[in-house]
């Protein structure tokens, strides 16, 4: 009887560990990328397990970033963009990541005007670079955009969809997570996202991606989430039974 208990709870144990994915445990201060290019700040972003990394240039008026999501399914994308009028969806120059019909990510601009349809499209403004990355279930999306003169905060508004058909990024969720994706980034203010409601620190640590690599991986999360919290403790649970 007592045999079968134990091999039952470690049997959950094991479960319990594979269901934590490394999107989950991830925060934007432990994460790192594949080339020397550095970003200046990051926030864990409020909403959908997103991350943001970026670095603004106020002198040339250039916003670099990084956005980090999984997608709602593995055919899914993730979706980041700046609205020049306020942080809601239609209206924003958004850029959309995804894999091709090969299996490759790409990235793509899209003005979103409608909530039922998206069109490809150029940008309000200029890109400089985008490309994309998927890596452990994490997408991710990097891009250089040039700003108007003076730009001291955007709004960004950031998403994540279950599916792709035919290149064509498919409608995503009206949870309440999927709602309140969006807020307003503060780039005079080092290290701050205003309004996003997400954590905020400097992440000089980190730096950018230069090209796909299917093999990178995020660091550890520093902060004990439930799942964690709940695994620690059967483990320990599970040690006390076998000295019985």
């Amino acid at each position: 009887m007592a045999s079968n208990f134990i091999s039952l709870f470690f049997t959950s144990l094991l479960v319990l560990l594979f269901h934590i994915s490394p999107s989950t445990s991830l925060t934007c201060s432990s994460q790192t990328f594949s080339s020397n290019t550095r970003f200046t700040n990051c926030t864990d972003l409020p909403s959908l397990k997103s991350f943001l990394h970026w670095t603004f240039d106020p002198a040339k008026s250039t916003l670099s970033v990084a956005f980090l999501a999984s997608p709602a399914s593995p055919d899914g994308w993730v979706a980041w963009g700046i609205n020049p009028v306020a942080p809601a969806m239609i209206g924003t120059q958004s850029f959309i990541a995804f894999k091709d019909s090969k299996g490759v990510m790409t990235v793509k601009t899209y003005n979103l005007t409608s909530y039922k349809s998206i069109t490809e499209s150029k940008l309000m403004y200029n890109v400089l670079d985008s490309k994309a990355e998927s890596a452990d279930g994490v997408m991710k999306i990097f891009a250089t955009l040039q700003l108007p003169a003076n730009t001291k905060t955007v709004n960004q508004v950031w998403q994540v969809g279950s599916a792709v058909t035919d290149g064509m990024p498919r409608i995503h969720k009206f949870e309440p997570d999927n709602l309140k994706s969006k807020g307003i980034l503060d780039l005079a203010t080092s290290g701050a996202a205003a309004g996003d409601g997400g954590k905020k620190t400097n992440a000089t640590s980190s730096s950018a991606s230069s090209g796909q690599s299917g093999n990178e991986t995020g660091g550890s999360s520093r902060i004990f989430n439930t799942e964690t919290t709940l695994f620690a403790f059967l483990l320990l649970f599970g040690v006390a039974l076998l000295q019985l």
